[in-house]
């Protein structure tokens, strides 16, 4: 462990239990956040399964405008 570290480590034992425990929540989230090459990689993977779709058939093109009513509509 870094000094940086163990002096952080001492600041956070000293905050009430339920900030440790926001902490906590904060610092496992950051560890489970998908990579931005992760999340890079899932959009090309989806966009090319919608591009395959649409060359297939299975769904249609509509204009943005239809699109936006569509939206209106359904809200």
């Amino acid at each position: 462990m870094s000094d940086q570290t163990a002096r952080l480590l001492e600041q956070a034992l000293l905050l009430p239990p339920g900030e440790r425990a926001e902490l906590v929540e904060l610092l496992q989230a950051s560890l489970d956040s998908p990579s931005d090459e992760e999340i890079t990689a899932n959009h090309l993977k989806e966009v090319s399964a919608r591009i395959a779709a649409f060359e297939r058939g299975e769904f249609k093109a509509v204009s943005t405008k239809e699109a936006f009513e569509m939206a209106r509509r359904k809200s």
